[in-house]
């Protein structure tokens, strides 16, 4: 008895699990629709607006899928076309490609689709640079279109990051985003922080550094960061190999305290005058620096930009 119950429960959950499936229609890889799709793709790439407009139904429809209302009224033919064209002709370089890995799918589903439609997926990078403002646009979209019978586009939801499009609004006007100072309280810190190096102090040097500080450094891979444990290592090593004769400020540091993302950067410039104690050989070497603070004043990040290939010369 236990085993026909174990057994029943068992035939039980597999009709749960797997007798739930139900077709609703055909996935194509290959399909008229896709080919439609794909010259109404070059078509708006090569800014051709009779040939955009012939592949769509008089009554066409364009919805912005990431829309935050549910009142967001459609874009009409005439309102699309003229948008449409604004890509191929306000972006030098302008082109439509697949997203890497993806393919366009063809939908022919069978519920709710009595006029025979064809519903197609298309995953695509859009890329450009816009010619007034050089803002490069280099964003993924997903467009749905929905095709009649007779393959003609009579929808088109366009799923994308509008960012792009807003930075080359605003690069229309000038504006400002914050100040920019040549003394301040952080200029000090940066001044006291390269002079103690100088002087061979590792420890007060990087006494102005946050504990959780990010120290980068031109010469190795991108996105790679040393620690300040690390860095007081690295900068020790230094000091191992390289007799310091003195360090020159060029110029003054600028301090910019940013409006946006409250930012807070002093650049620096620096002239390093150094003997390798290896062959004491005198080298003189440029160096930039960058250093973001937090509010209390404590440098959270820098990036030290110089070539490597001075202090390794023969």
């Amino acid at each position: 008895m236990k085993k026909s119950l174990f057994l029943f429960a068992f035939a039980f959950l597999y009709i749960i699990a797997f007798g739930q499936k139900k077709n609703n229609g055909t996935i194509y890889i290959d399909h008229p629709a896709i080919a439609v799709v794909d010259e109404f793709e070059k078509a708006t790439v090569a800014g051709d607006s009779a040939k955009i407009a012939g592949f769509l139904t008089d009554d066409f429809k364009s919805y912005n899928g990431t829309t935050t209302s549910l009142n967001d009224p459609a874009t009409d033919k005439t309102a699309y076309l003229n948008n449409i064209l604004r890509y191929s002709r306000e972006m030098d370089y302008f082109a439509i490609e697949q997203i890497p890995g993806s393919y366009p799918d063809a939908l022919e589903y069978k519920k709710d689709n009595k006029d025979g439609e064809t519903v197609v997926q298309d995953w695509l990078m859009v890329k450009g640079v816009h010619k007034a403002t050089g803002v490069k646009l280099d964003a993924a979209a997903q467009r749905i279109y929905y095709l009649t019978k007779d393959n003609k586009i009579k929808k088109i939801i366009n799923y994308s990051n509008g960012k792009v499009i807003d930075e080359i609004f605003a690069s229309f006007s000038d504006r400002t985003n914050g100040k920019i100072y040549n003394h301040h309280e952080n200029i000090n810190t940066i001044r006291k922080a390269v002079y103690a190096f100088e002087k061979g102090d590792v420890d007060k040097s990087l006494s102005f550094f946050s504990d959780e500080a990010r120290v980068y450094d031109i010469n190795i891979e991108w996105g790679k960061y040393f620690t300040k444990a690390e860095t007081k290592a690295n900068w020790q090593k230094f000091l191992n190999d390289f007799e310091i004769k003195n360090i020159d400020m060029v110029g003054y540091p600028d301090y910019l305290e940013y409006e946006m993302d409250n930012g807070r950067e002093v650049l620096s410039w620096w002239k390093f005058n150094v003997v390798r104690k290896a062959d004491k050989k005198a080298i003189v070497f440029p160096i930039h620096i960058s250093s973001g603070f937090d509010e209390k004043g404590k440098i959270v990040s820098q990036i030290m930009y110089y070539s490597m290939s001075l202090l390794t010369q023969k």
